[in-house]
């Protein structure tokens, strides 16, 4: 760049930072301009949270610089760095669920005028937040918690806009997302880059990391590996530079046969939740990764909570190896072969305040203690022997869980669920935040659980329908609490999923004919 030229929106040059002996960042530099979209891609791991956090004063940097539109800058808290415009949307969104729109948005942003708040201004602020990205139609007095998952995330982007930001970091903005909710978030990500404002863009999903963004940077192991121009490389090639060696295979399969002579090692019956699902049934055999489909809403999450025991279930039955089974305990459910690893790691797989080790061993203390007292060093012995399958980036069994990066808690989180040992499998969006390595891995894991010399039984819920179709041998389809399509996944399409999954009907069903519930 001359003298000559503009300064860039962002510019972090040699940005340094340890944790003891751990280096999370090794001078790493990152730049971009004044309504550009760039993408920061990387493993669990590789420094991305680490290097967003010391932009957004949340973490303080050993060395390096930091520029604002040219002007040097330091933030010493989150405050200082949202009074410079730089606004963060997290993966876990930071919203007052009981509040309304219009109090969450104005939050640490009140208008006061002698201490009398300015009620009026404050909501034409947040009216003209919420049009400028086209969603009038958010009401300001509605309660956060009546809000589609979509409709909370333009309600955190709308209050970043409040704030004047001129760079806005989206880390994993569609992990919770539908596919209507996904095309309007990117539809907003161009009118707020059309006015100017840099969008740092966290994603592990490459293609829409393709669609969506103007330039990349990869980390890994807290270094840049490269950075380029994104019309200029192919997914293919980002995913060798993010994981150092090329990936062959997405989806490993290892050899086996769903055993349909034996009893089932799974069966659903009729299952209705408080509100979903209404009636779904499911049989899965020994040996057998089911995959289910279906829009945010479908029931899929629902299905599986009532299975488990997480939430009420008014009617229906479960049996597991054709012996009917409690739903109305997880505790019951785990003693009689059960595991389930929920969508919702951070209020429900894990204790974030406590150690790696004790997260993967708490519901099953027996394997690590005689006599009642807990061995401590045969729980880091299982915490070891567990987190190794799945490659979990940590400095030891005894770091908080806290302390690691979204992906390596979901890995914690996998982690407990194989100590378990069980023998049925309900795993609801496993890959979540993980990046693509560690996906592959996961991958590879599920097909050695369902083939190896005690095969399990798997229900695996995603909102990726090509990995869905990549790693299940038969996918069922959800819509509006009913299974309304089933099929072997090779007899699949994406196209033919995603229809069932909008209209409720098997797109192999005959003209007028009616899906059948599974």
């Amino acid at each position: 760049m001359t003298d000559a030229s503009p300064p860039f929106r962002l510019s972090m040059t040699g940005v340094r930072k340890r944790y003891g002996a751990t280096v999370a960042l090794d001078g790493v530099d990152l730049k971009a301009g004044a309504g550009e979209v760039h993408a920061i891609i990387g493993e669990n791991g590789a420094g991305k949270s680490t290097l967003m956090k010391i932009l957004a004063g949340a973490v303080q940097a050993d060395a390096g610089e930091i520029r604002i539109d040219g002007c040097a800058f330091r933030p010493g808290s989150p405050h200082a760095a949202r009074q410079a415009g730089i606004a963060m949307i997290h993966q876990e969104l930071c919203l007052a669920p009981h509040l309304s729109v219009e109090a969450n948005m104005a939050l640490g942003i009140e208008n006061h005028r002698a201490g009398v708040m300015r009620t009026r201004l404050i909501r034409n602020r947040a009216q003209a937040a919420l049009d400028r990205l086209g969603c009038d139609d958010i009401d300001l007095r509605a309660r956060v918690n009546e809000l589609s998952p979509g409709s909370r995330q333009m309600v955190e982007i709308a209050r970043a806009l409040m704030t004047n930001a001129r760079i806005m970091v989206m880390d994993e903005p569609t992990s919770s997302l539908g596919l209507h909710d996904i095309e309007q978030l990117f539809a907003v990500i161009a009118s707020i880059k059309s006015q100017g404002v840099s969008v740092i863009y966290i994603s592990h999903f490459l293609e829409e990391v393709a669609r969506v963004a103007d330039r990349y940077t990869v980390l890994r192991d807290g270094r840049v590996a490269a950075t380029g121009a994104m019309r200029e490389t192919s997914t293919a090639r980002l995913v060798e530079l993010m994981i150092g060696r090329r990936l062959d295979e997405m989806y490993p399969r290892s050899a086996h046969t769903p055993d349909a002579e034996a009893p089932a090692a799974f069966e659903a019956r009729d299952i209705h939740g408080r509100r979903l699902p209404r009636g779904a049934s499911l049989r899965i055999e020994r040996g057998e990764v089911v995959g289910v489909a279906g829009l945010v809403g479908a029931g899929r999450t629902e299905m599986l909570r009532a299975i488990f025991g997480l939430d009420p279930m008014p009617r229906g039955e479960v049996l597991i190896n054709a012996k009917h089974a409690s739903s109305r305990s997880p505790r019951r459910n785990l003693r009689a072969g059960v595991g389930m690893l929920s969508e919702d790691r951070a209020s429900e797989g894990l204790s974030l305040k406590m150690s790696i080790a004790d997260n993967i061993t708490l519901g099953g203390l027996s394997g690590v203690s005689t006599f009642g007292w807990t061995r401590p060093r045969r729980q880091r012995e299982a915490a070891m022997r567990n987190t190794s399958l799945l490659a979990t980036r940590m400095r030891d069994p005894s770091q908080r869980v806290g302390e690691l990066s979204g992906g390596n808690q979901q890995k914690v989180a996998l982690a407990r669920l194989l100590y378990r040992d069980v023998d049925v499998l309900l795993l609801d969006e496993p890959t979540r935040g993980i990046d693509i390595g560690s996906r592959a891995l996961i991958y590879r894991l599920i097909a050695e659980l369902a083939a190896g010399p005690r095969p399990r039984a798997i229900i695996f819920v995603s909102s990726a329908v090509n990995e869905l179709l990549g790693v299940c041998d038969r996918v069922v389809v959800m819509h509006r609490g009913r299974i309304v399509a089933e099929r072997p996944a090779k007899k699949w399409t994406e196209h033919e999923v995603i229809q069932a999954a909008i209209t409720g009907r098997d797109p192999s069903a005959r003209e007028g004919g009616d899906a059948h519930a599974a």
